[in-house]
């Protein structure tokens, strides 16, 4: 059973239904952050360089383009630790992602996940919560012909600030509109003004510099906690007597008007 909503923000059904919701990976998919778990393998002084790194870029301190490629300088992923982190991603994955992403399927929504991670990494987990590879957009590595690394794709719009608004411009075309995405970092809220509405997700971590700024806030700890910000009453309505997906909507909706 989910959550109840922040009770601080009212929530706002849209009046139209969205076409297309996106999702951030890490903190909001997963439990982890990709990055951080690359950098527990490279050692403790990595890992904590790379860990300050990341908060400081998620939490606005810092533009991403200042942390992205020390931090992968720092630990040089090769594709035997992209591999595992991609399935520490599965492992860890937000416990009712998988049911959330099947709900939105069945009313015919288009799902894509949206990532400053590292595709490779992220590929094993769209693949198990059923989103298709081509919905996949994230950083490419690149590796040489023994699987080391061999640096980044350092023109990929998703490894500094403004990136992810940047590339939804490309995306979105007619068929994907009205569109939403939710997320738990400051790379994330930028996308407000490109998007027809921006979901902030404290499930996994709560980011104040996100949380106060958000205007759609889902408290967690599930992410069915931001199915009333993704739902028209009526899609609500359909969920919440469907069989599947009846447990993930709280308090049960009365029928439309």
């Amino acid at each position: 059973m989910t959550a109840p909503t922040d009770p601080t923000r009212p929530v706002k059904p849209p009046a139209k239904p969205f076409r297309s919701v996106w999702f951030d990976c890490d903190s909001t998919l997963s439990t982890i952050e990709g990055i951080d778990e690359l950098a527990l393998r490279a050692g403790p002084e990595v890992a904590e360089r790379v860990a300050r790194l990341t908060d400081d870029a998620m939490n606005g301190s810092l533009p991403l383009e200042r942390v992205y490629g020390a931090r992968l300088d720092a630990i040089r992923p090769d594709r035997a630790a992209c591999e595992e982190i991609g399935r520490r991603y599965v492992a860890r994955a937000v416990s009712d992602a998988g049911e959330v992403c099947a709900a939105l399927r069945s009313l015919g929504k288009r799902l894509g996940i949206l990532s400053g991670g590292l595709r490779a990494c992220v590929l094993p987990l769209a693949e198990h919560l059923g989103i298709a590879s081509e919905q996949v957009h994230a950083v490419e590595l690149h590796f040489d012909a023994t699987g080391g690394y061999a640096g980044f794709d350092v023109d990929c719009p998703l490894a500094r600030s403004g990136g992810k608004p940047l590339l939804l411009r490309r995306l979105l075309d007619a068929d994907a509109r009205p569109a939403a995405l939710v997320g738990d970092g400051i790379t994330d809220l930028e996308t407000a003004d490109v998007l027809d509405r921006f979901v902030g997700f404290g499930g996994v971590v709560t980011r104040e510099s996100v949380a106060s700024r958000a205007s759609h806030w889902a408290a967690g700890p599930g992410l069915a906690t931001a199915l009333p910000h993704l739902l028209t009453p009526d899609e609500t309505y359909r969920l919440q007597h469907d069989p599947r997906f009846g447990h993930l909507i709280e308090p049960p909706a009365s029928p439309p008007a």
